[in-house]
């Protein structure tokens, strides 16, 4: 027997270098996407980064600036670093580039519960990698957030094909 959507939970970790820029914007986009369809008892996201610089801390004003023109809060937000148990509860950890999947990968062992992936593989950029925008200008932070609405809006659409075949989107 397959888990009604109210019972089954669906669990994605966004994963960055220092967990202020682009995985809590991508914490940010994905988790309204699915409390905008209702889904927010169902799947749940969080962020984390593979770096400890920065635990603690809220994310970067630009960040938050840039998505909150879109709509977008990530104001209750703060840094941590990914854990062994993150492993282990996740069903998606998702890297926003190819040195921190790197790092993910080293990490984990045959028996974790978690999908190791990319977050651009969701969708249709020709991109891998979520660029980094902290030493950029504002321009940086605008790019990662239409990276990031694209692959989640990619990897929303996934989720409920793969785990919820009722409720999947009709094109």
């Amino acid at each position: 027997m397959t888990d009604s959507p109210e019972q089954a939970k669906i669990r994605v970790l966004m994963v960055c270098l220092g967990n202020i820029c682009r995985s809590p914007t991508a914490h940010a986009v994905f988790h309204k996407i699915i409390c905008d369809n209702k889904l927010g008892s169902t799947i749940q996201v969080d962020s984390a980064g593979t770096g400890d610089w920065h635990v603690g801390e809220p994310p970067d004003p630009r960040a938050q600036q840039t998505a909150a023109s879109r709509g977008y809060d990530l104001s209750a937000l703060r840094a941590r670093q990914v854990s062994r148990e993150d492993f282990e509860r996740q069903d998606y950890i998702l890297a926003m580039d190819e040195a921190n999947l790197q790092f993910l990968r080293q990490r984990s062992r045959a028996t974790d519960k978690a999908r190791l992936q990319l977050l651009l593989q969701y969708g249709d950029s020709d991109r891998v990698a979520v660029p980094d925008p902290y030493y950029g200008g504002d321009e940086g932070f605008e790019e990662v957030l239409d990276l990031v609405e694209a692959a989640c809006t990619a990897l929303y659409a996934h989720i409920l094909a793969s785990h919820f075949p009722p409720h999947t989107p009709q094109s």
